[in-house]
């Protein structure tokens, strides 16, 4: 019995340690601008005193803290934050529109801060499709590579950073046109134009 209540209780110490930890990294990532789940929550086992835990909050768990702090304590200007970035996620994907761009990460998901970057998948098969799309349209941008799940194994696909006049920058991913029917792209965490429009619309 003693065992048992013993296990228990170490069970129920470290589902506390893991709130402990979601909440606290989610303060870092709204007050710092930290967009890196992974660092916010060892930044955060560090200053909690556990920087050897295994029991890391998930991504979700963190997300969702992160929710609670930005209606709790930034409810007048989160809103607004939020708004401008999908503004501006809204109008970069009408501009590439032909290559069916979806919106993930943060802004999508309610959590972006002022600091926050804009992320957005497109699909071609034409590897230099994008690039030539810009360099024809005089856009500004920086090249480099990603990787990627494409079909269950990694590949490195291209990526594209676009910063805009407010300064906000878009990251953007280019994957072969069969991801795009993959399955693998869920209302809750890929949007197209027209999902994105709705939420402006609320």
């Amino acid at each position: 019995m003693n065992k048992e209540h013993n296990t228990r209780n170490h069970a129920c110490k470290r589902d506390l340690m893991r709130v402990q930890l979601a909440h606290q990294a989610a303060k870092l990532m709204a007050e710092d601008g930290i967009t890196d789940h992974a660092f916010a929550k060892r930044k955060a086992a560090r200053q909690l005193g556990a920087a050897d835990t295994q029991h890391l909050p998930s991504n979700q768990e963190v997300d969702d803290a992160l929710h609670s702090y930005l209606a709790l304590y930034q409810h007048d200007s989160h809103p607004g934050i939020l708004r401008q970035l999908r503004k501006e996620a809204i109008a970069t994907m009408r501009l590439l529109a032909e290559f069916h761009p979806y919106l993930t990460g943060s802004v999508l998901s309610g959590t972006a801060g002022i600091q926050s970057d804009i992320n957005l998948m497109l699909f071609s098969d034409d590897a230099k499709a994008v690039l030539l799309f810009l360099l024809n349209r005089d856009i500004e941008f920086a090249d480099g590579e990603w990787k990627a799940r494409v079909g269950g194994h990694e590949e490195t696909v291209p990526s594209y950073t676009l910063t805009g006049e407010s300064g906000i920058q878009t990251h953007i991913i280019v994957l072969p046109e069969n991801a795009r029917h993959s399955g693998s792209r869920h209302p809750e965490t890929h949007a197209d134009i027209a999902a994105v429009g709705s939420l402006l619309a609320v």
